[in-house]
């Protein structure tokens, strides 16, 4: 008999969410954690970001107060005390999770933990066994390989700076290079955005990365376009300065940091050693180094899953979560046909605006109906900035299929956009068509009620 139903190697939100909804249907749960329990999204993602963002959204209401009659002379930032309270407040949230596995009995083990075999996990100095084992292991922000680069920090080094950089560069055009640029510029940073092409987002909906860039540059960020960093040199003194291979340059900054994508933690965890002793291959990996898994997150190995980024399916934190606990669904709950459908995911970028999304780009959707599309769009300056002196545009765009025009994804960049979303994504999930939305009596004045009446 094998010592635990269920081994977990990973504590972050996906790895946690699976180990404790598998504890509530009663089964015996080890999990494996070496570093600090919430993984990437509490420790050095999500939630020290959305603080900093709240920050840079304050700063910007600051900004915006003197339209409103308000007048605020003097006003400075303390970026160190924001961080030492920001970071008491993951340290408390890393406490709480634990004490959460506690009382749901999850054996919580602290030690890097390696695949030994069929159904055996190696961690804490001994090996455990169990019917099944789920991967939850996460990724990391990547360095690119060119000399210097390890002068300049990823996004986990974002959240170590113990004061703000005067300038500052940032090398990359999705979306955590969006978020970090504006909450720099908000907090009184110049910042250099360096995009390899023309634009920024360029997997979401071409208007959203469109109206991101040119908002980003009215507020004071130079974009440089066509950038690819040959090198990365100290110049002493604090400054670095990056080599474009197109004989440009950048710089001199302070800080450079990269944000040119994420790669999955698989390095040393027996991925090889999985099937061994039934005489099978190991754990089989994708094209892009991610471990690859069947829509029941089941790996090539019987008995293995693996759930989260470490898989490569929608990096996003609610995404492993829902993965990790169809999964302990399917597996105690009595549920076999459970799993995780990842289409229309709904995501915001918490950029300046903040830009929400669901369902399919105008182009995926032409791709995948052809003709049979048709797409409703809206720009407005929104009311709360009628009387502020930066008037960035709210833009929005719905795109219908069919004859019923049933809506097949919503997205929409301006103040709010992250609220807004959540309950749109739900009418997409429905199958809301567009005749659905016109029915629905707006709430004025908002933002949001553009959605509900565009002709």
């Amino acid at each position: 008999m094998a010592d635990y139903d269920l081994i977990v190697i990973g504590g972050g939100s996906g790895g946690l969410a699976c180990a404790q909804r598998a504890a509530e249907y009663g089964a015996r749960v080890l999990l494996a954690e070496s570093g600090r329990l919430g993984g990437t999204c509490v420790n050095v993602g999500c939630v020290p970001k959305k603080i900093m963002w709240n920050a840079a959204e304050l700063a910007q209401g600051l900004h915006d107060g003197s339209g409103y009659g308000f007048r605020i002379a003097g006003a400075s930032h303390d970026w160190a005390a924001l961080k030492q309270a920001r970071d008491a407040y993951i340290l408390r949230l890393n406490g709480i999770y634990e004490r959460n596995l506690a009382s749901r009995k999850v054996e919580l083990v602290r030690g890097f933990a390696r695949l030994a075999g069929r159904g055996a996990v190696e961690v804490g100095g001994r090996t455990a066994t169990a019917s099944h084992i789920v991967i939850a292991t996460g990724g990391r922000p990547l360095l690119p390989d060119i000399p210097g680069a390890e002068l300049g920090i990823t996004s986990d080094g974002f959240f170590e700076l113990a004061q703000r950089p005067e300038r500052i560069a940032i090398v990359g055009s999705g979306y955590i290079a969006v978020e970090l640029g504006g909450i720099f510029a908000a907090l009184g940073s110049r910042v250099t955005l360096a995009i390899r092409g023309d634009s920024v987002l360029k997997h979401f909906e071409r208007m959203l990365g469109e109206a991101c860039l040119e908002i980003m540059r009215a507020d004071g960020i130079e974009v440089v376009t066509g950038a690819q960093p040959e090198s990365l040199r100290d110049l002493g003194g604090g400054r670095l300065q990056i080599a474009l291979r197109d004989g440009r340059s950048i710089g001199p900054v302070d800080t450079v940091l990269w944000a040119v994508g994420r790669a999955p933690h698989v390095e040393g965890i027996g991925l090889e050693r999985a099937g061994q002793e039934a005489g099978q291959a190991g754990v089989t990996l994708d094209p892009y180094g991610f471990v690859a898994t069947d829509k029941y997150q089941a790996t090539s190995v019987p008995g293995i899953y693996a759930i989260g980024d470490v898989s490569g399916r929608l990096l996003l934190t609610p995404v492993a979560i829902a993965a990790g606990r169809r999964l302990s669904d399917r597996l105690f709950g009595g549920q076999p046909d459970r799993y995780l459908d990842y289409r229309n995911v709904p995501t915001v970028i918490f950029g300046h605006p903040p830009i929400g999304t669901v369902g399919l780009s105008e182009a995926a959707a032409h791709e995948l109906y052809g003709e049979e599309v048709k797409v409703y769009d809206s720009a407005f300056v929104p009311l709360y900035h009628a009387l502020t002196a930066s008037k960035p545009r709210t833009r929005m765009k719905l795109v219908t299929a069919g004859p019923e025009q049933r809506v097949v994804g919503v997205h929409v960049i301006g103040e709010g956009a992250d609220e807004m979303l959540q309950g749109f994504a739900v009418a997409v999930r429905m199958g809301a068509t567009k005749r659905d939305l016109d029915d629905t009596v707006a709430i004025h004045p908002t933002a949001a009620e553009e959605l509900v009446t565009m002709r």
